[in-house]
């Protein structure tokens, strides 16, 4: 194969460099220039439904929660923007989205990388996966499973905005912003009216909790499932262990989510049996990190946005479009759980014995994952005279990049602002960037002090 000229192969070269060397700073440079960029483009006349310049502060919030794929919005996204700021918006979730996946995938390319050999041949022989290929490949990989899954959403779509009398032209982007939103559990709708009024409705629905739970698991899984589609046995432990805790997340939060609402008028409480039901199903999975809202958040009980809240924090899939500290960390933090309780020398799951370090990693990430949080509800106690339950259930979802939202975020003033987006740039970079920091750090000692068990509890 002949090479490539000199001045088209050093941008690749520049980026595996970053790659192997700096991952956390190619994540950091990747998603701000992006952010950026769309902030620009926001900024333009063009992209407001009259004409104006919109506001800094909106046009960054805007943005940020695009890239980030979060759905949080200041303003109306459908009747505040234009046609182009739709094209900007679902351009940067698109790229947001992508860049999750990728450079997750591409943190974790880096990690193996600075492992031994010894210790990446027993990790394969313990996962019985092989190692992900080159950056390029690994790009390519993700770029064509995620627009396949995105236009199999649309196909879904588009009859069914057909049906609700649409125009062709109208069904065809309206289908594909959708499915975009989904797939990339981003969150944002830019139907007429919003998507409240199809609670009951099946078609629009099941769409939405399939297309959320497939971008919610991540590449890795998708990668490992599709490989052995017809041998589950096969699957990674990482494969099983996302998928199977992310089930038992779904049928919790669809179960408990409809009998804390089961009753209340506003929200399923006036509907029939079967559009109650279908109305808990997205309910439990839309927390996930996908954040479309049909049921009604603001109108919801005090309970379910505890119980949301819970969901929003654990989040989805690692190296996926969801946010979180990641069903992965919350699956390791319960098995490390029962082995204690049960008086287990060793942590295990499917076959597969989980090492110490694992588990250090998870306790980091979560508590650094709580610690964002509980600065930035302080922050907003401080700037607002919101009650904690409205600011905690706002916090969470900036940061677990979800959407979901009581209301509250649009009547923010610009500083509050300001510290979610902030809060969604680190809740989308920041815990795929520490874990691939803490991965990397493997100090080693020859002396050891000796062993002492404090008193715990």
């Amino acid at each position: 194969m002949r090479e490539l000229p000199a001045f088209l192969s050093r941008p690749r070269d520049a980026i595996d460099s970053i790659a192997r060397r700096s991952p956390a700073r190619l994540t950091l440079i990747v998603f701000s220039g992006v952010i950026v960029a769309v902030t620009g483009l926001l900024l333009l006349p063009i992209s407001t439904a009259d004409g104006t310049v919109p506001p800094f502060v909106d046009a960054l919030f805007t943005a940020t929660s695009a890239v980030c794929v979060t759905g949080l919005v200041t303003v109306d996204t459908a009747a505040y923007w234009s046609s182009f700021g739709h094209v900007v918006i679902m351009g940067g979730i698109m790229v947001g989205g992508l860049g999750v996946m990728t450079l997750a995938s591409i943190l974790g390319l880096a990690v193996s990388r600075r492992i031994g050999l010894t210790q990446r041949l027993l990790a394969a022989s313990e996962t019985r996966t092989a190692a992900l290929g080159e950056v390029g490949n690994l790009v390519r990989a993700v770029i064509v499973a995620s627009l396949t899954l995105t236009g199999a959403l649309a196909v879904v779509f588009i009859p069914r905005f057909v049906a609700l009398g649409l125009t062709i032209p109208q069904a065809l982007w309206q289908g594909w912003f959708m499915a975009v939103s989904t797939f990339n559990n981003a969150g944002f709708v830019i139907l007429p009216g919003g998507i409240g009024g199809h609670v009951g409705d099946w078609w629009m629905s099941l769409p939405i909790i399939v297309g959320t739970f497939v971008g919610g698991i991540g590449f890795p899984v998708i990668l490992s499932v599709a490989t052995h589609w017809r041998e589950p046995r096969r699957w990674s432990l990482h494969a099983k262990l996302t998928i199977t805790t992310s089930v038992a997340l779904w049928l919790l939060g669809t179960v408990l989510i409809g009998w804390f609402e089961w009753t209340n008028p506003a929200t399923l409480g006036s509907l029939p049996i079967g559009d109650r039901i279908i109305g808990s199903m997205t309910a439990g999975m839309t927390p996930r990190s996908s954040g479309i809202d049909t049921v009604g958040v603001p109108e919801m009980r005090e309970a379910t946005w505890f119980l949301q809240d819970a969901l929003m924090f654990i989040g989805g899939g690692s190296a996926s479009t969801a946010g979180g500290i990641k069903v992965g960390t919350f699956a390791v933090m319960t098995l490390a759980i029962v082995a204690e309780a049960r008086g287990d020398r060793d942590i295990e799951a499917f076959g597969r014995r989980l090492s110490s370090s694992v588990v250090r990693l998870a306790i980091a990430v979560s508590f650094i994952g709580a610690t964002f949080v509980g600065l930035a509800a302080l922050a907003l106690l401080v700037i607002t005279d919101l009650h904690l339950d409205v600011i905690l259930f706002e916090v969470i979802s900036a940061f677990a990049t979800c959407g979901l939202s009581t209301g509250a975020t649009a009547l923010l003033p610009d500083s509050a602002k300001y510290v979610l987006v902030v809060l969604m740039f680190a809740g989308r970079t920041g815990t795929m960037t520490l874990a691939a920091a803490l991965a990397l750090r493997n100090r080693r000692r020859v002396i050891r002090f000796p062993e002492e068990r404090p008193i715990i509890g």
